[in-house]
C-alpha cells in the first residue's frame, strides 16, 4: 500500500476515537442537528477504520504464513498450508486496497440525491427534436431496468414527435446506480452536448445528417438546505396545459411557470393534478436550475485552473457521439468507443456511467495522491 494512503487510513482510527468520545458524552443530545451530523460522520468513519482493521489483520496473517513458509523447509504439508494462506491473504489484500482507496475519495454529498434531467433540442431542426425524444427513452429504460421511478415535470413536444425541451425527475434508491451512488451520482456525467450522425426519416437522398441536443443534469435540492427564494424575486403565471395528461387537462389553467426575475432563470410545470402541485414541482426544479447555475460557475473557475477528465458539464461541452451507420457511440472525454449503439438507445447505459465513474474515481485518486484536493 502506498504510504500516502496508510497516512490516510491512519487518520480514519484516530478520528473513529474522537467521535466515540463525543457521542459517549452525555450532553450530546441536547443539540440534534449537531447529534445526527456527528452520526453519519461516525458511521462512514467506521466504515472506512474497520475495513482498515481487516487490511491490517490480513497483512500479519501474510507476514505469519511467510515464516512458516521458511520454517517449514522439512514438512510439506505445512509448507502447502503455509502457501495457501499466502495466496489468499494476497488476494484479499488486494481487494482491500482497491476498496479502501474508494473509500478514501471525497464524496458529493448530492450523488444520493433524485435528479432533475432536462433535454433539449440543439441545432438541426425537426431531427434535432426526434434525437431529444430518443435520448429521453434512453433514460427512461434505462431508469425502468435499474428501478428507479421516471415522471415528466414538464414537456415542450415537437410537430413531427420528439421534443423541443423536456425535464424529467427520476427518483431511485441511494446505492442502485454505478459505485453505489444514487440516480444524481450515476448521472450527472450525463450533463453537456450529445451528437447524433444518422440519416434522417425526412432525408429522400439518404444523406447522413448531424444534429444534437444538450443534457442537464441537477440534483433534487433537500427541502432543509435548499436555498430560499424571495417571492418579490419571483413571477409566477399560470397557463392551461397542453399535450398528454388526461381530459381535465384543457379544462383548467393549471399549469404553472416561475420566474426568478434577478437570474432570468424560469421552470414551469404542467403535469400535476393541481396548480398548486405544480407550482410547487415548479419552484423545485427553479432551485435545482439556480443551484446549477451556481455549481457550473464554480466548476468553470475550477476547470480553468485545471482540467478535469470529466469537463465541467458546461452544455457546450461537446461529450459524445451517436453514429447510427457505424452502429457507434463515442464519449470523447474518456476515449470510450461502443459498437452497441442500437442496444445503449434501448436503455443498455452500463458500461457507459461505469466507465465514467471509473475515470473519475481515478482523476479524485491522484488529486488525493498529489494533494490537489487540499
Amino acid at each position: 500500500m502506498k504510504p500516502f494512503l496508510r497516512t490516510q487510513l491512519e487518520r480514519y482510527a484516530q478520528r473513529l476515537g474522537e467521535l466515540d468520545f463525543l457521542l459517549s458524552r452525555e450532553d450530546i443530545m441536547s443539540d440534534m442537528a449537531q447529534y445526527r451530523r456527528i452520526s453519519v460522520e461516525h458511521a462512514e468513519v467506521t466504515q472506512v477504520a474497520g475495513r482498515y482493521a481487516r487490511y491490517q489483520q490480513r497483512e500479519a496473517d501474510l507476514a505469519g504464513a511467510r515464516e512458516m513458509l521458511v520454517s517449514s523447509a522439512d514438512s510439506p504439508d505445512m509448507a502447502e498450508m503455509a502457501q495457501e494462506e499466502i495466496t489468499s491473504a494476497e488476494a484479499e489484500l488486494l481487494q482491500l486496497e482497491d476498496e479502501l482507496q474508494r473509500l478514501l475519495l471525497p464524496k458529493d454529498p448530492d450523488d444520493a440525491r433524485n435528479a432533475f434531467v432536462e433535454i433539449r433540442a440543439g441545432t438541426g431542426g425537426d431531427e434535432s427534436a426526434l434525437f431529444a425524444g430518443d435520448i429521453t427513452r434512453m433514460y427512461t429504460r434505462y431508469a425502468a431496468n435499474v428501478g428507479w421511478k421516471v415522471e415528466v415535470v414538464s414537456e415542450n413536444a415537437a410537430e413531427l414527435g420528439g421534443y423541443k425541451e423536456i425535464v424529467l425527475r427520476i427518483e431511485g434508491q441511494p446505492g442502485t446506480g454505478p459505485s453505489g451512488s444514487g440516480v444524481y451520482g450515476a448521472l450527472k456525467f450525463e450533463s453537456g452536448g450529445h451528437r447524433v450522425q444518422r440519416v434522417p426519416a425526412t432525408e429522400t437522398q439518404g444523406r447522413i445528417h448531424t444534429s444534437a441536443c444538450t443534457v442537464a443534469v441537477m440534483p433534487e435540492p433537500d427541502e432543509h438546505e435548499a436555498i430560499k427564494l424571495n417571492p418579490a424575486d419571483l413571477r409566477i403565471d399560470t397557463f392551461r396545459a397542453s399535450g398528454a395528461g388526461g381530459q381535465h387537462i384543457n379544462k383548467t389553467d393549471s399549469a404553472v411557470r416561475v420566474v426568478h426575475l434577478p437570474t432570468g432563470i424560469v421552470a414551469e410545470c404542467q403535469d400535476g393534478r393541481s396548480q398548486h402541485a405544480n407550482k410547487a414541482k415548479a419552484l423545485q426544479v427553479l432551485q435545482a436550475r439556480i443551484q446549477e447555475k451556481e455549481r457550473s460557475e464554480r466548476a468553470a473557475k475550477e476547470a480553468a485552473l485545471r482540467k478535469g477528465l470529466i469537463g465541467s458539464g458546461d452544455r457546450s461541452d461537446r461529450i459524445r457521439t451517436y453514429n447510427f451507420p457505424q452502429g457507434r457511440l463515442t464519449d470523447h472525454r474518456i476515449n470510450l468507443t461502443l459498437y452497441k449503439l442500437l442496444a445503449v438507445m434501448e436503455g443498455d447505459l452500463g458500461d457507459v456511467l461505469q466507465a465514467l465513474a471509473h475515470a473519475r474515481e481515478a482523476e479524485q485518486l491522484e488529486e488525493l495522491e498529489t494533494g490537489t484536493n487540499g
